[in-house]
């Protein structure tokens, strides 16, 4: 097993590179232009994940317009993301044998279930459980490829390569808000 990347902090440069989406396109980390929000989730299905996403995708007109390109990260296959998030405004890349988790740091631990993310767990469940019953997805695993203890990140980088901003989460729910992705934007603009 190789070597774990010590995570990143503010200030360090990403290398370039292109990633596949879920559908074919190329998505270029740093973006030519405007700002990177990397988005470290769990797996496909995952209702913690899927909950915190869909907030994302309401305002993502509102993203856009501060000037952040969203791009979403699993540890799960294309064709198992393609049947859980498909409908998604922005590119989900596939990273089954989590290249981009080792080398950006992303780590996993049983305290990605603490406590501190039970009332959101359930709410999640009855969320992704009820989009289940009307067929709209379908059930989430229960034995995802990668685990249950992955924990989230987010990175906001500029054209650059250069990581302005960056949260690793402590658990499962843990990762930026809109609120705070847009006020990290902004914060980043001003520099």
């Amino acid at each position: 097993m190789k070597a774990r990347r010590t995570q990143f902090k503010a200030g360090d440069l990403v290398t370039a590179r292109k990633l596949e989406s879920i559908t074919g396109e190329q998505v270029a980390v740093p973006a030519a232009a405007g700002l990177v929000h990397l988005q470290f989730s769990r797996f496909a299905g995952c209702p913690i994940c899927n909950l915190h996403l869909r907030s994302i995708a309401q305002r993502n007109d509102e993203i856009e317009a501060a000037g952040v390109h969203e791009v979403v990260v699993f540890h799960s296959t294309a064709d198992k993301l393609r049947r859980h998030e498909d409908d998604l405004p922005f590119d989900v890349i596939a990273d089954p044998d989590k290249r981009l988790y080792q080398e950006f740091g992303v780590e996993r631990s049983p305290r990605a279930l603490s406590p501190r993310v039970w009332g959101t767990m359930a709410r999640a469940a009855a969320v992704s459980f009820g989009a289940t019953l009307r067929r709209r997805k379908p059930m989430a695993p229960l034995a995802p490829h990668g685990g249950l203890f992955g924990l989230p990140a987010d990175l906001l980088i500029a054209p650059s390569g250069r990581v302005v901003a960056i949260k690793y989460g402590t658990h499962a729910n843990d990762q930026w808000s809109v609120d705070e992705l847009l006020q990290q934007a902004s914060a980043a603009h001003a520099r």
